[in-house]
């Protein structure tokens, strides 16, 4: 299972505000354009940050099979 708030580098109890400035921060790092030498790892990275803010901005958190 995947600790979104550990992929986002935020604490349990971020606001919105918080995850979406972390969000941010992390896709600008880590987006493919942006690291064209290691793009596999970009690939992945990003993927997984988007997920994480995904799950986390619609409140999908309730679901009790997702580690929020």
């Amino acid at each position: 299972m995947v600790d979104y708030y550990k992929v986002l580098e935020v604490q349990r109890t971020a606001t919105s505000g918080d995850i979406k400035k972390a969000y941010r921060k992390l896709a600008l790092k880590w987006h493919p354009d942006k690291n064209p030498d290691n793009l596999e790892e970009a690939n992945k990275k990003f993927k997984e940050i988007s997920e994480a803010y995904e799950v986390l901005s619609d409140g999908e958190c309730s679901d009790l099979s997702i580690i929020c």
